[in-house]
């Protein structure tokens, strides 16, 4: 016992000063007992001690000044604060190895050194920990205390006072600091090109124009946040939004699966959400395949379509998504491969796809009908049936068809395919798959069901029903095929 104890003496005179921006900092060194055992030795006012949850972790490194509560006009300086982390003294000729195995505990942060130099030593460096991981000489792993013993740094934790401002933030912990206490905290969005898309709820709101200008702080190349203000107008697919903060460009230029797109984003519908959805299905096409796209927006489907080789007959209510549309055939330089049209979704296919579908079905090309209105688009199936004359019934290279749908039920799956079946009037039971595409909302699933058309619903010879949901009146049938 009498042993350990000029030991110990001599270790607390290993006590010394970091000099960090404008004071000097106060570190601990550690005491070696007789089992070898590192202990941390208590030489400043707090102790770090070990934190569990992931919000207690946060706020171990940084809670935020009382005052910043309730602000609403964003005053970046008034969340500065000084807090303390842990650090390992590293030679300076063993600091690259010792960062590469220490990497999952060492200070990760916006604008923040993670190896710091040390007053009047240019030999030594400070290497900061995450007191989220590191809190006791313990803390280290077996792999990261044998790098640690190999390179000859002992697990003395020193404390280094780091002064964090509203640039070393997080976008979470900006906004959980201004938001009323306990509310959800929103800080995700939808990227489309410069413009951030969030829905906010109405607790949210008072604090839009903060939450836009952090958003816009917190993610280079955002310079345009909007807020959606009401649902998705079934009419034309698009919504009605505010700008929160940033310029008031809603043109968005964005590249999706190696094409480009541009529209205005308050006059169409995009979702970045559906890239991979976009992606299958283009990649079930073979080259030369028809692709008859009943709601095409301003091209996702028809587009990559068309670049893989396939001549397609695209279609969309909305006079902007077919002007976009035309547009970025053009961008794509698929012009030549992409015929639009300008039609409520029933007229297309009666029309023009009606119009085309008997040479095709004689040919040897696949035929794929894709329809991703999910709101409406199983009510539209009805427009297949006795779509052409029973003289032309054939049993070969029906169409195909990838119809999109939302659904509230406990099986979603069954729910697709009934409906399916009742707006052809033909059961699709064992004659479809259904593919998951996404959960859009608690208890609320967007589905595809694909299916080849049955030739009993296709070439009926009794009249078509005319009394279903349909989209607004038609607008003047305008088709295009895009020119140089």
């Amino acid at each position: 016992m009498w042993r350990i104890i000029p030991r110990s003496l001599t270790l607390l005179k290993t006590k010394y000063y970091v000099k960090s921006h404008y004071q000097y900092r106060f570190l601990c060194s550690a005491v070696l007992p007789p089992d070898g055992t590192l202990t941390n030795l208590v030489s400043h006012p707090k102790q770090m001690t070990d934190q569990h949850q992931n919000s207690e972790m946060e706020s171990s490194l940084y809670t935020a000044p009382p005052g910043v509560r309730g602000m609403t006009c964003l005053d970046r300086e008034a969340f500065t604060q000084t807090v303390i982390v842990p650090a390992l003294r590293v030679p300076k000729e063993v600091l690259n190895q010792l960062v590469k195995s220490l990497k999952k505990v060492a200070l990760q942060r916006p604008g923040i050194r993670r190896v710091v130099e040390v007053e009047s030593n240019d030999n030594d460096r400070l290497l900061l920990l995450d007191p989220t991981s590191v809190s006791t000489p313990c803390s280290f792993s077996e792999a990261e205390a044998e790098a640690l013993q190999s390179n000859g740094v002992p697990r003395e934790l020193q404390q280094y006072e780091l002064r964090l401002t509203y640039d070393n933030l997080k976008s979470e912990e900006v906004l959980r600091a201004v938001l009323p206490e306990g509310r959800d905290v929103t800080s995700g969005f939808s990227r489309v090109g410069h413009i951030a898309h969030m829905n906010l709820r109405e607790h949210q709101l008072p604090y839009r124009t903060l939450i836009g200008q952090v958003i816009m702080d917190k993610n280079p190349g955002v310079t345009c946040v909007v807020n959606k203000t009401n649902t998705i107008d079934s009419t034309y697919r698009n919504f009605k939004m505010e700008v929160m903060a940033g310029e008031e460009n809603m043109v968005a230029k964005v590249r999706e699966n190696g094409a480009t797109y541009e529209f205005d984003f308050s006059r169409v519908y995009w979702n970045p959400r559906l890239s991979t959805e976009h992606e299958r299905v283009v990649g079930l096409l073979k080259r030369g395949d028809i692709v008859l796209d009943v709601f095409a927006g301003v091209g996702p489907f028809a587009i990559p379509a068309a670049r893989r080789g396939s001549t397609v007959l695209a279609n969309d209510l909305n006079p902007e998504s077919h002007r976009w549309l035309q547009h970025n055939c053009k961008l794509n330089k698929v012009e030549r491969k992409v015929t639009t049209f300008n039609l409520d979704g029933r007229a297309f296919i009666r029309g023009p796809v009606k119009q085309e579908l008997p040479s095709l079905l004689k040919g040897d090309a696949s035929v794929h009908v894709v329809m991703n209105l999910p709101a409406l688009a199983l009510e539209f199936l009805d427009a297949f049936r006795g779509l052409l004359d029973q003289g032309l019934c054939c049993d070969v290279n029906l169409p195909q068809v990838h119809c999109y749908g939302f659904s509230k039920k406990d099986d979603p799956q069954r729910d697709v395919v009934e409906r399916a079946s009742d707006s052809l009037g033909f059961s699709l039971e064992g004659r479809c798959s259904v593919h998951l595409v996404r959960n859009v909302a608690p208890n609320k699933e967007m589905m595809c069901v694909s299916f080849t058309i049955p030739k009993e619903v296709l070439f009926r010879s009794e009249s078509p029903q005319t009394e279903t949901i349909e989209e607004p009146a038609s607008k003047r049938q305008k088709c295009d095929e895009t020119t140089d």
